[in-house]
């Protein structure tokens, strides 16, 4: 059996797989609070596995290398803000917001945050949606491309063929089990990704002859930068880098693909503790080896023109070829683990949010997952191919816009209808708009060269934050 067929078969049978757990899963996904929360019965494995995978697409296996490789010891500032992000999402936001849902029957994070009297509630419904729609059609786009760049590089099969016969499975199985389904698979996939990352990091490691052997082929290559990790930087574009690396950070309690596991726990106390011990363990060892990946495979294999695939190339250079087979399919756990989880969620922001009634949602849901589906594969085979960027783009806008108000209505209560508008407003503007800024003008403006994507995920957020707190203390006073 040749490499091509091995590695064919053994994706087969892991596809074969996930399509009947989304059949399995049917059965529980009779109503909306089973089709969108699973009938708030997740354990705490399933919950800290699959809210990981969620939060980690192919941006943290194929991205988080290749930023690794591009910038040697300079990427390590992703692990604070990644493993930050994880810890602030399971220790703060995660307990409050399972309970706080719990108590409302909320059933999705707009409906949560939209619980506000008179019209601003219906805007809040509006405005959140509009705001899951746009963004999340150009995050599943960028999993597509993952896709298209996995099967591009391990058969040589055409880019657009990849793209979708990628969306065609995952499409395949959310619309089929909706979130039981994708939460199991998501588990199943959190679990590969995991391995992957600890092994593929590790034979990179020893091939390349542990720390010494990165140290001395960083050395001979040329470029002191990669063994700094400040980038070789002056101190205040230095302090710009570090930045714009932990900003990345702030994003993280504002993905409602990944909150959405917190609604959906069934229990709190030990099995919330135990929830957080597998998923802080999880984000360790995965973003972490990433880093290491990108670092070893910059000495292993110099050149590459596309930073993206050290990922790919190291996989199929360090094992035999069922065995790449086997972590090949950690790269499309990443894409589908994130596109499902996203597309259920913009099902549920037109069939529920939109028309803030639960009565024939379900089909509604499934149409406008197709649909989504189906937009993000055109993004994918005729917008950018680099996924890093366009992830970004999409994490800090969900992150800006829902990351704020969720933390404050969790620990502050009731903010003031107006208010709560505009922080989704602000947050996710704000965003766009430092990103169109640094694009546009980047190449004349050195504080935008320097402080821009520190100001992209960062500044929105803390506008946010403040409008979000004033309309807290606002409601406060006004209420009885």
């Amino acid at each position: 059996m040749d490499k091509e067929t091995a590695v064919a078969v053994t994706l087969g049978a892991y596809l074969l797989v996930m399509l009947g757990i989304g059949v399995y899963a049917r059965g529980r996904s009779l109503d909306e609070v089973g089709f969108f929360l699973g009938g708030r019965r997740l354990g705490p494995v399933v919950a800290a596995l699959s809210a990981s995978a969620s939060s980690s697409s192919a941006w943290t296996l194929l991205s988080v290398s290749g930023a690794a490789y591009a910038f040697g010891l300079g990427a390590l500032w992703i692990f604070p803000a990644c493993v930050g992000g994880f810890a602030v999402n399971w220790f703060l936001l995660a307990p409050r917001l399972r309970d706080r849902t719990r108590a409302s029957g909320a059933l999705t994070v707009t409906s949560f945050l939209a619980e506000v009297p008179g019209p601003w509630g219906r805007r809040i419904r509006v405005l959140a949606s509009a705001v899951i729609l746009l963004s999340f059609t150009t995050y599943v786009s960028a999993q597509f491309q993952g896709a298209g760049k996995a099967f591009h590089e391990t058969f040589g099969v055409s880019r657009e063929l990849s793209i979708c016969a990628g969306a065609g499975i995952v499409l395949a199985y959310t619309l089929c089990g909706g979130f039981w389904a994708v939460s199991l698979t998501d588990a199943v996939q959190g679990t590969l990704m995991a391995a992957t990352a600890v092994l593929l990091p590790a034979a990179a490691w020893i091939r390349v002859g542990g720390i010494e052997g990165i140290r001395e082929g960083l050395s001979s290559a040329g470029n002191p930068a990669w063994l700094d990790p400040f980038h070789g930087l002056p101190a205040v574009s230095a302090l710009g880098f570090v930045l714009g690396f932990l900003g990345i950070g702030f994003g993280y309690p504002g993905q409602p693909h990944v909150v959405n596991r917190f609604m959906a726990m069934r229990g709190g106390g030990a099995e919330m503790r135990r929830a957080r011990f597998v998923s802080m363990a999880w984000a360790v060892l995965v973003y972490a080896g990433m880093i290491s990946l990108g670092i070893s495979g910059r000495v292993l294999f110099p050149g590459l023109e596309d930073k993206e695939k050290v990922f790919l190339t190291s996989l199929h250079e360090l094992f035999p070829p069922v065995v790449s087979g086997i972590m090949l399919a950690s790269v499309l756990s990443a894409i589908m683990s994130t596109a499902d989880s996203q597309l259920l969620v913009a099902g549920a922001a037109v069939s529920h949010d939109l028309r803030g009634s639960s009565r024939g949602g379900r089909p509604r849901s499934r149409t406008v997952v197709f649909s989504i589906g189906l937009l993000g594969v055109v993004f994918a085979l005729f917008g950018s191919r680099e996924i890093y960027s366009v992830v970004l783009f999409a994490w800090s806008g969900l992150g800006s816009a829902f990351g704020p108000l969720l933390l404050v209505r969790c620990f502050k209560g009731p903010v003031r209808g107006g208010s709560a508008f505009a922080a989704i407003l602000v947050g996710f503007l704000g965003s766009v708009s430092f990103r169109i800024a640094r694009k546009a003008l980047w190449p004349e403006a050195p504080f935008l060269r320097t402080f821009g994507e520190a100001c992209e995920y960062i500044l929105p957020f803390l506008l946010a934050l403040g409008i979000a707190l004033a309309g807290a203390a606002e409601k406060a006073r006004s209420d009885p």
